[in-house]
Parts: C-alpha cells; structure tokens; sequence
C-alpha cells in the first residue's frame, strides 16, 4: 500500500488523542533499548501520545531519551506487545501481555509475545512481525513444523500458513519482507542488507503500531486493512534504511530517528 495514504498532517482542530494513542509493553531489564527503539519510531512516524507499561527501571531509561511518553495506563488504539521481552519470564509485563490478548484491540505481537500469546484464545486483532526463527517457533507449536532454512527459501508459503493458523496478519521480515492474511499475500521489495542489525525489528514494531493507532478507526471500519497497514510500514522503514545506508553503516537508533525526515517528506508530496 502507498505509505501516504496512512498519514495525513495535524489540523488546527486535533488533539494528541485524536492523533492516536500507541500503547507499548516492550523491553525488559535485560533488554532495555528495544523500548527506546520503538518508542522513538512511532513518536517520528507521527502519532499524538505514547504509552509505555514496562518495568520501573526501562520506564525511567524511556524517560531519560523521551520525556514525552506517559508511563500511566490510560486509552491506547494500538498496542505494541513483545519487542525485548524474554517469553520465559514470569512477571507483571508476560502477564499484562496475556491479558491484552484477550482484549479485541489492534496490536502489533512482536519477539516474545509471540511465544506468550495463546493464539486459539487471541481476542486481539493483530500484525505478528516474526523474522525466520521465531516463525519456525510458531508453525511448529501450532502443528506444523517448518525449519528456519524451510521458511527462509519459500517465505510467501510459510506466511500465508501461519496467517491460515493463526488467523491473524503475518509480516514475515526478511529481505523481501512478506505479508500475508486471509487469502492476501505480497512480497514486498528489497530492502538494504545494513538493515542485518540489532534493533532493526524493534523499529519497525513502532513504525507498525505508530500506523495502526493513527489509522485504527478506518480498521475497525474495515476502510483499511491491517495488511495494507503493514505494508506501509515496511516501505517507510525500507526508505528509512536506504537514506542511512547511502552515507554507511545503519545504527537502529539513527533508523528510528530518519523515519521522521521520511514521513516529511511524504506529507510533503500528498
């Protein structure tokens, strides 16, 4: 889908919540920055509140970079569920995670919630941003084992599988990142190699959920699908990477911060 038609500029008459509100409950302790590498995604991609539930220590790291994020639950139209949390922990963040899912909210199920979501009991309306491994993990707990050299030479049948499974919308990252619901599948262009690098993923979670909060009464509507939306996502990440990896090597962080030239420049030409 053309990315410019999931972004629209602020009026004289929007508020922060008629922006959106993108939930995140992301990060842990051992694994901190995916937080800050989501947050600030969907903070450039143009969204008008950010919520982050996580623990006290992440909180205070997220308020360190972005002093705008509210650490208080409260409306959310998106979540971003799972981005740095370890599926094998047993806290408030795993448990908070299982109780969204029983919710039917939008939401992007990322990294470890992918592994915590019981997806016969999914309430949520959901984009699962697995790369090759973690959908290996998946197919196979839902009775149909694939290795991840399987997955990674037919990625279009293996994400067209889990969507059937899961019921849900796959963005299958890669290269050529797939996605695939309900009979619908695309392949979407290449991406720059640099993007091969940690924090990458955690971007685009934020980017996704950034779309799907701003977007979320044309989904509920059924004006716009969550594939359509996903799609959006993954080219404005691709072009993200393709300004940084014409300068050098890509950082995630640096990623996360190009999103906003970018959606600039397609408001710009709206």
């Amino acid at each position: 889908m053309d990315a410019s038609k999931l972004l629209r500029k602020p009026l004289a008459s929007d508020d922060k919540y008629s922006r959106g509100v993108v939930g995140f409950v992301t990060g842990s302790e051992a694994y901190p920055g995916a937080a800050i590498l989501g947050v600030t995604a969907a903070i450039r991609t143009g969204i008008g509140m950010i919520r982050y539930l996580g623990p006290s220590s992440v909180s205070n790291l997220v308020l360190e970079v972005r002093p705008e994020v509210v650490i208080q639950p409260g409306r959310v139209d998106a979540w971003v569920l799972g981005s740095g949390v370890d599926s094998r922990d047993s806290n408030e963040q795993v448990e908070l995670i299982k109780s969204l899912a029983q919710t039917p909210e939008l939401a992007v199920i990322d990294a470890g919630a992918i592994e915590i979501i019981d997806f016969e009991g999914l309430q949520l309306r959901a984009v699962l941003t697995p790369h090759a491994g973690e959908l290996s993990r998946l197919v196979s707990r839902l009775g149909q084992p694939q290795t991840r050299e399987e997955i990674e030479a037919n990625p279009v049948a293996a994400a067209e599988l889990a969507a059937k499974l899961t019921g849900q919308t796959i963005l299958l990252k890669g290269n050529r990142s797939v996605v695939a619901s309900d009979g619908f599948v695309v392949q979407a262009p290449a991406a720059p190699a640099e993007l091969a690098t940690a924090g990458t993923g955690d971007v685009l979670a934020g980017i996704l959920g950034a779309l799907i909060a701003a977007n979320a009464d044309a989904i509920k509507s059924g004006e716009v699908t969550l594939a359509e939306v996903a799609l959006g996502a993954i080219e404005i990440h691709r072009l993200a990477a393709l300004k940084l990896s014409a300068v050098g090597p890509i950082a995630a962080l640096d990623l996360a911060n190009a999103v906003q030239s970018v959606v600039g420049e397609i408001l710009e030409s709206k």
